[in-house]
């Protein structure tokens, strides 16, 4: 294939683009900043749940050099309720690696933006190819999905060769006369036209796709079964004295790093989790059952929650556990904490005043 000509695939994708283009505002610049802003939100998040986050983390962070001086507590702050938090954390590490190190200027090629934390194929070459127009192919799910239906690929998108031979393919495909207008393209292509229950009736690719040829568009992608969901149990107590909640900040390399919480217990029963810390025992004479969100399901692991609301007389001492601490009640809002929690929050009145203090 001669790359000067366009293959059919992309000129149509590219034709159905220019009528059907949402406007969203990080395909109005070539800033890599704002677009490796918009990317990383969007790492494993819906548009229409982003969006907002975007408006709100550029209006708050302009620019990279603002993002890098920020302190962590206040980009968790804005972060929350999006979930996967370690892109936050590496979003202010790179920004401080950008600022630092480059200058404030980003990589400019696919083969540097990769090396940046949390920035992974896709990402890169979505930088690389709509700031500085290298021809480097999207590959994410709806990439997968689009080039499997059409040319009727039946490589298990899970195996380990999948990525190499699609973006192999990919790469033949992209125009490099235009290489940023075909990956919004078969990106917005994958979001709005071959989902995962399409339309064929209405798809410009129709007539030569194999799956709608041969009938099999809910066979392909081949996709193996994924592992099952981890099951876990969260017994959260809420404990509230003299104005003053107790909290720590999760540290271990698990979920929610960084994020703040309740005195919490992973443990199958109240029982047992009164059983493994002791010091609970005479507090749960103050104990009022909450209204807990019963399953929070995150993208591996599957929560099943508790909580109880102990507001203790000022007189009333105890052992703090390790590694928490007391702080204002209307402090806690300040801080970044998980969707879980926010949910708890909402879903309890009481709760809810007394951390509005």
């Amino acid at each position: 294939m001669k790359k000067a000509q366009r293959h059919p695939f992309a000129e149509t994708l590219i034709t159905w683009y220019a009528d059907h283009a949402r406007d969203l505002p990080w395909r109005r610049t070539n800033d890599p900043y704002v677009i490796w802003m918009s990317e990383i939100i969007l790492q494993q998040t819906r548009i229409a749940q982003g969006l907002p986050y975007f408006y709100k983390l550029t209006e708050a962070f302009p620019s990279v050099y603002d993002l890098a001086a920020a302190d962590e507590t206040t980009l968790f702050r804005l972060w929350q309720g999006l979930g996967y938090y370690s892109r936050a954390r590496n979003l202010h590490k790179t920004a401080k690696y950008v600022v630092d190190m480059l200058g404030g200027k980003f990589p400019d090629s696919y083969t540097e933006l990769i090396k940046l934390p949390g920035v992974g194929p896709y990402t890169a070459a979505a930088i690389a190819s709509f700031a500085f127009g290298e021809a480097s192919p999207v590959v994410d799910g709806n990439v997968y999905r689009i080039l499997a239906r059409y040319f009727g690929i039946e490589t298990d998108i899970l195996h380990s060769s999948a990525r190499k031979e699609f973006t192999a393919l990919a790469q033949e495909l992209i125009p490099s006369s235009d290489p940023a207008r075909f990956n919004q393209a078969i990106m917005e292509f994958g979001s709005l036209q071959c989902s995962p229950a399409p339309d064929c009736g209405s798809c410009p690719l129709r007539t030569s796709c194999v799956a709608h040829r041969e009938n099999r568009i809910n066979q392909l992608p081949v996709k193996s079964k994924s592992k099952p969901q981890r099951i876990r149990q969260f017994q959260y107590f809420i404990i509230e004295q003299d104005g003053k909640v107790l909290v720590h900040q999760r540290q271990a390399k698990d979920i929610w790093q960084g994020l703040w919480e309740f005195f919490c217990v992973e443990s199958s029963s109240i029982e047992e989790a009164i059983n493994s810390h002791p010091f609970l025992s005479p507090l749960m004479a103050h104990a009022v059952a909450l209204q807990a969100p019963a399953i929070h399901v995150l993208s591996h692991q599957k929560i099943i929650s508790a909580a109880w609301l102990l507001q203790l007389p000022a007189e009333f001492s105890f052992k703090i556990p390790q590694d928490y601490q007391w702080i204002l009640s209307s402090e806690f809002e300040q801080l970044g904490k998980p969707v879980l929690l926010l949910n708890l929050i909402t879903d309890n009145i009481a709760l809810k005043e007394i951390l509005e203090g």
